[in-house]
Order: structure tokens, then sequence, then C-alpha cells
């Protein structure tokens, strides 16, 4: 019995991803990368796996949910400047920025199902986009925010590392229990047969609204790293092309068929970035490229290849 508990909360693909970033920056360097780029990954994985609680679980398609990493990271920077340096107090503002931004779009969005959510998603995310660059007072336009400092106890790279580490297993774990909570069942529900769910009992507007409150609660997160780790806060994470990262992060992984399909997307985006990257400016095109064959031909990604599945805990 005990074991089936603790595999319930940290199965072998939770333990191997672990495993993988603990051990990171003892062999990065060793591969001809660099230390940060961990950094990136993991704050993208979190994200990533945020927007999949919608895209994968819920068949909720957000084409703008950039805009909720983009107000969290805008936050962190705000309350930095006008509240206090706390670390803590900036990143709570970060995540309950995320949260509420999402809330309100969510009342607006949660009724449609299909081409006009997704369509409506893309509509608020380009607002959001639009007001980050022409308030001028608040978010200091193209510019973004400059200079927001790391506490005295993360100016080494080496202490970022493992304090964005602690956040993503937290994280993780928070979201696997979620999803394999009944809360994750009624999701499937409703992206199976949204009348069904519906007839059964269900309320349907209630969970839909949930489902993209946490999201952008952790899209929020990921945002306030990413101000954290880049010390800035800029528009352009909130566009449309940035927003289209995440959404091919979740479905080169996997994430309709596996909950760890975005950490396989993520994985392999910045890899993509960084290695073709060397060699081509137009390293885009190619992972474009093979998006598109991914799409076409195996749509469940690259965790369907091998069978990756999330399976309930015990």
């Amino acid at each position: 019995m005990l074991l089936r508990t603790i595999h319930g909360w940290t199965p072998a693909p939770m333990l191997a991803t672990f495993a993988l970033f603990a051990s990171l920056p003892f062999w990065i360097k060793g591969v001809g990368l660099y230390p940060y780029l961990g950094v990136e990954v993991m704050i993208w994985i979190i994200f990533a796996l945020g927007f999949n609680l919608l895209l994968g679980y819920g068949g909720l398609p957000s084409f703008g949910h950039g805009a909720y990493f983009g107000v969290g990271a805008y936050a962190f920077g705000l309350a930095q400047l006008h509240l206090s340096p706390n670390l803590w107090l900036c990143l709570g503002a970060a995540v309950l920025a995320g949260g509420v931004a999402g809330a309100l779009v969510a009342a607006f969005i949660s009724h449609r199902r299909g081409i006009y959510y997704a369509l409506l998603t893309i509509a608020f995310g380009q607002i959001f986009w639009f007001v980050a660059i022409k308030w001028h007072s608040v978010t200091r336009g193209e510019d973004g925010l400059l200079n927001i400092k790391r506490p005295a106890f993360l100016d080494s790279l080496d202490a970022l590392y493992w304090f964005c580490f602690a956040v993503f297993v937290v994280v993780v774990i928070l979201l696997w229990r979620l999803v394999n909570a009944p809360f994750g069942r009624v999701l499937a529900a409703i992206r199976q047969n949204e009348t069904r769910a519906r007839f059964v009992g269900y309320h349907v507007w209630l969970y839909k609204w949930l489902a993209f409150v946490v999201s952008a609660l952790v899209a929020g997160l990921a945002g306030g790293l990413f101000a954290l780790a880049q010390q800035s806060a800029y528009p352009n994470v909130m566009s449309l092309h940035q927003s289209g990262f995440v959404v091919m992060m979740a479905l080169v992984g996997g994430g309709l068929v596996s909950f760890w399909g975005p950490v396989i997307g993520a994985v392999l985006f910045f890899l993509a970035r960084d290695l073709l990257g060397a060699y081509t400016e137009a390293w885009l095109l190619w992972y474009g490229l093979v998006f598109m064959a991914i799409v076409l031909f195996k749509p469940e990604g690259i965790a369907g290849i091998f069978h990756v599945r999330s399976k309930p805990a015990a």
C-alpha cells in the first residue's frame, strides 16, 4: 500500500524529470550548453504544464495564453518597483495578477467552445499585448520594465537555478495531483463530450472557468520567475507569436495524451533553438516543419509514440 501511495505521488516519469534537472548543472557544460538554459526550460515547462490543463485535459484551445505569462512578469516587476523588493510578495503578486486576469477573461469566454472559444482567447490576448505596449506610464511601452533586481541570495546563477528547481518540483507535483483528482476527470469528461457532461449534472461553465483560472495562475507564476531570471519584463512575451510557442510545446510533446507531453515539448523546443540556431537563423522554420509533420502524421505527439500516458493515482 505504501509503495502504491508513493507511486501515485511520484510516478516514474516524474522521478526521471526531477533527476534530469537535479543533475543538469553537473553535466550541461560538458555537452556544450549553458546552465541558464535549465532555468529557461523549467520556467517554460511550468507555463506549458499549466497551459496543458486547458488544452490537453479540458480540450479548451487558448491561443493567447502568453498574456497571463506577461501579466505575471509585469506584476512581479511592478510589485518590486512600487510595493516591496520582497521576493515572495512579488511572486505572490505575479500569481494573483495572472489569476485575476484569467478569471476576468474566463468569465466572458467559458460559455463558448470550439473555434469561438479559441478566437476569443486570441482577441483577449491581443488586448493585453496592446495595453502593455501603449500604457507607457505603467509598462514603459516597448522598452518594458528593466533592472528588476534579484534578492541577494539569488545573485549567483547556481542559487537561481536551485530556487527555480524547487518551485518547479512543487508545481509539477501539485498539477499532477490536480489532474488525477476528480477535478481532472471532470475536465476530461468535458473534453470528450461537453453536452453529456452537462446532462450528467456537472456545472460545465464553472469547471471551464476554474480550469482557465488555475492555468492563468500557473502562467502568472511562470511569468514572475521569468522576470526574476531575465531581470526584466517586456510586451513581446505577451504576443501571439510567443503564445504560439507554448501551443507547439504541448502538441509536439504529446500533451493531448500525456501529462508529460509539455515537458518533452519544452525540452525539444529549447534544444532546437540552441542547437539548430547555432547553424541557421531559420531554426524556427525547421522546427515548424517538425511541428507540421507531427500534427499531420502523429497527432498524439512524441509522448504518443512512446505510449507515455498519465494514469490516475491509486
